[in-house]
């Protein structure tokens, strides 16, 4: 059950989008400034409303790519911090290997990967994995190393194997960080999608968001980011949620 706090909170960020929007508009229509330049809000809503089959096709095409490749970086960050949680001497070696991926531009990898592996998914798939690898293993790497001294010299004197003390101990004391790589990544994966889309792709909203920008048709590219936005703001709630369900020994 939410707390009243909770809705609270909800109820003003609902008021502060609202306001944003109700100013956009009506800045817009007092400076008389063209659609070429900042659509409206409202003009923004008919464009979705007019093309609700375009804009349902991408968002799938678009969030698919997402979600595989944010699916990908969870599972090699985890694989990576268990393996220098067992392993310390490899750390140095693997993280400076992740620091160099994670200092690459993604804008520059991305039309290599589409040049060597096709116009298809798996080339938008791994630059999101790339893109959401690096906070899932330093905040998994924290967490593992998070675990209580006392809780984990408790179990040593009860015999406990190395398994059952990562099992028991460090994995529940990592699940707080997970999550907190998990709502920077997210959205780092529809980042991931979408520029990864803008390098070559047959569908997407990154596709739509640089077909209206080379025709100047901002009406267009704003649905697409509409979409993006609202999509960024229900996966992190979706992973509040989920976070809430799983921690739950976590102090508010």
């Amino acid at each position: 059950m939410k707390t009243l706090e909770e809705y609270s909170g909800m109820a003003t960020a609902g008021v502060i989008i609202a306001i944003t929007l109700l100013l956009w508009e009506l800045g817009v229509h007092v400076t008389h400034l063209p659609v070429y330049l900042l659509p409206a809000p409202s003009a923004i809503l008919a464009t979705l409303a007019a093309n609700p089959g375009e804009y349902s096709l991408a968002s799938l095409i678009t969030l698919s790519e997402a979600a595989l490749g944010l699916l990908l970086g969870l599972s090699a960050g985890i694989a990576a911090a268990v393996l220098l949680g067992l392993v310390p001497r490899l750390e140095q070696g693997v993280m400076t290997l992740a620091i160099l991926i994670k200092s690459t531009p993604m804008v520059a990898i991305a039309p290599l990967l589409t040049i060597w592996l096709g116009f298809g998914m798996f080339p938008k798939i791994l630059i999101t994995a790339l893109l959401t690898f690096f906070p899932v293993l330093v905040n998994s790497l924290s967490g593992l190393r998070s675990a209580d001294i006392a809780m984990i010299e408790t179990f040593q004197a009860w015999d406990a194997s190395p398994f059952e003390i990562f099992w028991h101990v460090r994995m529940p004391a990592s699940l707080p960080y997970l999550f907190a790589a998990l709502k920077v990544s997210a959205p780092l994966a529809l980042v991931g999608a979408v520029v990864a889309e803008w390098t070559g792709a047959s569908g997407g909203l990154g596709r739509i968001m640089w077909l209206a920008y080379s025709n100047l048709n901002l009406p267009y590219l704003f649905g697409a980011v509409f979409i993006l936005a609202v999509t960024g703001v229900a996966l992190y709630g979706l992973i509040n949620w989920l976070e809430d369900k799983i921690v739950f020994w976590k102090m508010k």
